[in-house]
């Protein structure tokens, strides 16, 4: 559905879905008692202002009845964030696509307690280009090549290449080193994660992940061996590399999660998560030409 709101600074109206009936006699009424930890004035100020619409763009006002509309859109009052200390670069722009190398700690669209302080939100106010949106996401902590469609005539082109994979994604990762494993290596196995539950976890049954992991370099440090390894998912599954190398006895540096989930903790901006996304590749579906992006970052604890 499309919603009757246009961006405001960079950020979606939210859209509400309404209860059919209840002890609520007006749409107004519902979200005071739903949301009665949020200043009563200020969901009463929206809706006497006209910033409340239904689909098709009809005004909700303090006494629109209940089941008048299935659906609502409206602004959130957002908390002012502050600015990460990371930046994201624009690494190709045309009328159609947007490619951007993301950071480490940025997340790819608003969520929890970044909203403003994402990288769709960013670049939308960097750009001017309101209807941007992502075409696959990458983790908060995970760097790299990540597409935006700029066009919303043609995102649907664009986003069908993932669904279909048709994609050639290639990361880098750096972890320890096992000399008794023989690389390159296909790992397949069965992930699932929970929507209840922080991981991701390998379960028995049909394989629905594959990666194929080879070793590039490796060199001794302090801590043991380490190396920089190439990391070809055949499937997306969430923390997909994250868990096939923890499942090998190779975590990947500074990772807080696996293969053992550690304290929450503050970021670290010296010691981010040593996975980059480093290579999308794909015939270019209104061109039909091949093309390759490459990430211009580094791993910072690459030797």
């Amino acid at each position: 559905m499309e919603s009757p709101l246009p961006v405001r600074n960079g950020v979606n109206a939210t859209r509400l879905r309404l209860p059919d009936s209840g002890p609520w006699q007006t749409a107004m009424e519902y979200l005071l008692d739903r949301f009665d930890h949020v200043d009563p004035q200020g969901i009463i100020d929206r809706f006497e202002r006209g910033e409340v619409r239904a689909l098709g763009g009809e005004v909700i006002t303090p006494t629109t009845p209940l089941n008048a509309h299935t659906f609502l859109w409206y602004y959130r009052e957002l908390p002012v964030e502050k600015r990460l200390p990371v930046e994201v670069s624009v690494l190709h722009q045309d009328e159609h696509l947007v490619v951007v190398d993301k950071p480490h700690f940025l997340p790819t669209t608003p969520g929890g307690m970044y909203v403003a302080e994402s990288a769709l939100v960013r670049l939308r106010l960097l750009l001017g280009l309101p209807e941007l949106v992502p075409i696959h996401r990458l983790d908060r902590m995970t760097a790299g090549v990540l597409l935006f469609a700029a066009n919303p005539l043609t995102r649907g082109k664009y986003q069908l290449l993932f669904e279909r994979r048709q994609v050639r994604k290639s990361y880098q990762a750096v972890a320890g080193v096992r000399t008794d494993l023989a690389l390159p290596l296909t790992i397949r196995s069965r992930i699932y994660k929970s929507r209840s539950y922080l991981l991701s976890q390998e379960l028995p049954g049909e394989p629905n992940a594959e990666t194929r992991i080879s070793l590039l370099t490796s060199w001794p440090t302090e801590f043991g061996e380490r190396g920089l390894y190439q990391l070809e998912p055949h499937s997306g599954k969430t923390h997909q590399l994250r868990v096939h190398l923890a499942s090998l006895g190779l975590g990947i540096v500074n990772d807080p999660f696996y293969p053992r989930l550690l304290d929450q903790a503050p970021d670290d901006y010296d010691k981010p998560l040593q996975l980059l996304a480093h290579r999308l590749e794909f015939t270019d579906p209104l061109s039909h030409r091949p093309v390759c992006f490459e990430s211009q970052l580094t791993l910072s604890e690459a030797a």
